[in-house]
C-alpha cells in the first residue's frame, strides 16, 4: 500500500505526534463494492455523517466516488457542502431535515432534505412553489426509532397531497431500530410496516437498510440501502462474524520504559495494584485522541490491549488524557524502548473490541478518534 500524507491543515508530522492514524482507503473502496454485491438489484449509497465516520470526509468521499458510489447521506447542511465541493457530480441528502430559514443553501448545493416533520414539508413545499425548477426532498417516516419522522397516520395524510405538491419526494425512507440483533422482533414488525406505507407512494423509490439490514435483512434492501458503519470495518451485527475490512489502524509512540514494584499502584486514583514486579510502557495517547476512559483496568477488571513486539499486552489503570500505560513485563528487554510504536488499533484488534472493554460501540470509538495523530491515508 502507498502512504499518502494528505495536505490537511493541523495533520502533525510523525516525528511530532503521539501516534500514527492508517487509513486504509483500499479497503473503504473493498468495503464498499462487497456491499455493493450484496445489495443486489438495489442501489448502494455511502454513508459519509461525521466526517466520514471519523476518518476523514474528502479522502473518504473520493475513495468511495471511485468505487462507484453516486448516492451519499450526510447528517448536516455544512457536512453536505464540504462534501458537494469533493463530489461536484453527486447525490447528495441531509438526514438531519431542513434547517428552519436554509432552504435555498440546500438548493444552491443540490442538497436535499429528509423531512420528517409537517413544518419542514410546509416549509420547503412553499419555497418550491417560490422557485422555479425542481425542488426534490426525501421523506422519512418513522416505523418504530421515535425520532425524526412522520408519524405513520402523518405519512398516510401526506400520500394524499402528493399531486398538490409542489415537490416532488425523490426518496421515502425509514430507518430499522435492532437491525444487529437479528432474532429481534421489531425487524418483522418494521420491514412489514414500511413495505405497506412505501405502497402509498408509487412511482418513488423506498430505503429502509442500514449497515446491518443489508447484512442481514434480505427484506429490507427495497430500491436504496444506506450502509454506514460496515463501509468502515465496524461489526454491524450482533453474534455474527464480520466480513468487512478493517480499514484504521493506530499505532501510539513509546515515550518512556519504566520499572515499578509489585503492590504498586499504578494511574489516577490507584486502582490498579501491581500482582508482580513490572516494566510499563508509557505511550503518548489518551482519552483526548478519542481512545476511551473507559478501556483502562483496575483491581477487578481488565482493560483493553495493545499489541508490543507482536504479543498483546494489557493496558493498566485509568487512561489519561494523553497518556496510557501499558504492561510490556513479558516483553524482552530489547524488544521495547522510548520511540517505539505500539498498536491499540490493527494485528486483529479492531474498533469494536477495544469499544467492548469501554462498554460501548465501534461507533464511538472511530467518530473520537482525535486530530492530533499524524493521519496517513493509504491506497491501494
Amino acid at each position: 500500500m502507498k502512504p499518502i500524507a494528505p495536505k490537511a491543515e493541523n495533520n502533525p508530522a510523525e516525528e511530532e505526534a503521539g501516534g500514527i492514524l492508517s487509513i486504509d482507503l483500499a479497503a473503504l473502496a473493498a468495503n464498499y463494492r462487497a456491499l455493493k454485491k450484496r445489495a443486489g438489484g438495489a442501489q448502494c449509497a455511502a454513508v459519509v455523517k461525521g466526517d466520514a465516520y471519523g476518518i476523514g470526509l474528502k479522502p473518504a468521499a473520493q475513495a468511495l466516488t471511485l468505487a462507484g458510489a453516486t448516492t451519499f447521506f450526510v447528517a448536516l447542511l455544512n457536512e453536505a457542502r464540504h462534501l458537494r465541493a469533493v463530489c461536484p457530480a453527486a447525490q447528495i441528502y441531509v438526514l438531519n431535515g431542513l434547517a428552519p430559514g436554509m432552504a435555498g443553501e440546500y438548493r444552491t448545493l443540490r442538497a436535499e432534505p429528509v423531512l420528517g416533520s409537517w413544518p419542514e414539508i410546509e416549509e420547503w413545499d412553499q419555497f418550491a412553489r417560490s422557485v422555479s425548477g425542481d425542488c426534490p426532498a426525501a421523506i422519512h417516516i418513522d416505523t418504530g426509532m421515535r425520532r425524526h419522522g412522520l408519524t405513520q397516520d402523518d405519512a398516510t395524510a401526506f400520500a394524499g397531497r402528493l399531486k398538490t405538491l409542489h415537490f416532488k419526494p425523490s426518496l421515502v425512507m425509514s430507518h430499522l431500530a435492532c437491525a444487529d440483533d437479528p432474532k429481534h422482533p421489531m425487524n418483522a414488525k418494521q420491514i412489514s410496516g414500511f413495505r405497506a406505507l412505501r405502497n402509498l407512494f408509487p412511482g418513488i423509490p423506498a430505503s429502509l437498510a442500514n449497515s446491518a439490514g443489508l447484512l442481514a435483512h434480505k427484506d429490507s434492501l427495497f430500491d436504496l440501502v444506506r450502509p454506514g458503519i460496515a463501509l468502515y470495518g465496524g461489526h454491524a451485527v450482533l453474534e455474527a462474524e464480520n466480513p468487512m475490512k478493517p480499514i484504521v489502524r493506530l499505532d501510539l509512540r513509546v515515550i518512556q520504559v519504566r520499572h515499578a514494584q509489585a503492590g504498586e499502584t499504578v494511574g489516577y486514583s490507584a486502582e490498579f495494584t501491581l500482582k508482580r514486579d513490572s516494566r510499563i510502557a508509557v505511550a503518548a495517547g489518551g482519552y483526548a485522541d478519542g481512545i476511551p476512559r473507559a478501556a483502562g483496568s483496575n483491581d477487578k477488571r481488565a482493560g483493553a490491549e495493545a499489541v508490543v513486539a507482536g504479543k498483546r499486552c494489557p493496558l493498566l489503570g485509568r487512561i489519561s488524557m494523553d497518556l496510557i500505560t501499558i504492561d510490556v513485563t513479558d516483553i524482552p528487554e530489547t524488544g521495547v524502548k522510548r520511540g517505539d510504536l505500539v498498536t491499540l488499533l490493527g494485528e486483529g484488534i479492531g474498533v469494536d473490541d477495544l469499544a467492548a472493554h469501554a462498554g460501548t460501540i465501534g461507533y464511538e470509538v472511530l467518530t473520537s478518534l482525535g486530530k492530533r495523530y499524524s493521519r496517513l491515508y493509504r491506497a491501494g
